[in-house]
């Protein structure tokens, strides 16, 4: 008999067949992609399909909202049988405030691009943040405008190339610190390769009572893949410096960590669940915004590409309890709730008088 001991590898979790709703995965699915063929949103999708599941989210409700560009068909691609509303280019916060005022009940999902929101929905986008709308915004972030042949996006690094040789010479919009700016209450950087970060934030901003906001740099294989561009997979992986390594325990579950003592931060979010990170080299806690926004731009001073939840604050009251809405959804109200009595209006005209 050989002396030599042989450790067996560790067992791979099993996929869960069902979740707690007793729904099978293909449910949270949707149609066939038709965006090209490698290209990152398709991961986005699939981290997205895979958090829903695993959160036990109902599809019925769920609102899938979009706008114009690749980034916004990918919610055609997820939750076939959920609602859904595509809006016009750079429209789609707006949106999402409405459905949210209409409906607080139901879960606002929102996929949109870096033109989308960087540029031509830039307003829309900030206003939003301001009034802190509950609604996971996921930014799919590739520097280019993929549907009118690659030119350069508001979120393009200066000094990055784009295909045809031509180096960007204007300093970039950060999503992620203007969202902190504006009063967004979770924060979050992503790459769309990284499956095993961005499905734990994906399940943070879908525990999380607000905006919450994940700017997840999704490279374009056609047009901004290549050497120079700063969100192509080569840079993505090589330069990705992530903050923490991240786990996510749901509020149904005992709240329980593996790590010694001293080397984790636990944020809680709404529902009771936990967001754990072990801290690797980044002595960052995204529960300061002050630090929060130092660490952005010592990114961009240091060409960093930080990866990891950026901020989080849970003690600003999300749109519905700003404006004291009742607890039904108003699209339930009956006309006799919503609408005064003549014998009201002809008081309020009264003191017009």
């Amino acid at each position: 008999m050989s002396d030599d001991t042989h450790t067996a590898p560790a067992p791979k979790k099993k996929a869960l067949a069902q979740n707690r709703l007793n729904l099978e995965l293909k449910v949270y699915k949707g149609a066939d992609s038709t965006l090209c063929n490698g290209c990152g949103h398709d991961s986005i999708t699939g981290a997205i399909i895979k958090a829903l599941f695993e959160r036990d989210v109902p599809p019925h409700m769920v609102a899938k909202l979009s706008g114009i560009g690749c980034s916004s068909k990918t919610t055609a691609y997820f939750l076939g049988r959920s609602h859904g509303f595509n809006s016009v280019h750079g429209r789609m916060a707006a949106i999402a405030a409405g459905v949210h005022a209409a409906n607080r009940r139901l879960v606002n999902v929102g996929v949109s691009g870096d033109g989308d929101t960087a540029s031509i929905g830039l307003g829309n986008f900030l206003h939003m943040m301001r009034r802190n709308v509950p609604i996971v915004y996921i930014v799919e972030n590739n520097g280019c405008y993929g549907l009118t042949k690659g030119q350069f996006s508001a979120t393009a690094d200066k000094g990055s190339a784009n295909k045809g040789g031509t180096v960007n010479p204007t300093d970039p919009i950060d999503i992620c610190a203007l969202a902190i700016e504006m009063g967004c209450t979770y924060v979050a950087r992503s790459f769309s390769g990284d499956q095993k970060q961005l499905v734990p934030l994906l399940k943070g901003a879908l525990a999380h009572r607000g905006a919450a906001v994940l700017d997840v740099v999704s490279p374009c294989v056609t047009f901004n893949n290549h050497e120079g561009s700063t969100k192509s997979y080569p840079y993505a992986k090589e330069k990705e410096d992530p903050l923490h390594e991240i786990g996510f325990v749901p509020y149904y579950e005992e709240i329980a960590v593996d790590y010694d003592p001293g080397t984790t931060t636990q944020v809680a979010l709404h529902d009771g669940s936990r967001i754990t990170l072990k801290k690797l080299g980044h002595e960052h806690d995204p529960r300061e915004r002050s630090g929060a926004m130092r660490l952005l731009e010592r990114a961009v001073k240091e060409q960093l590409f930080l990866t990891g939840l950026i901020y989080h604050d849970k003690g600003i009251a999300p749109l519905d309890e700003q404006l004291r809405l009742v607890d039904e959804p108003l699209a339930t109200l009956p006309a006799s709730r919503i609408r005064p009595p003549d014998s009201v209006l002809a008081e309020v005209m009264s003191r017009l008088a």
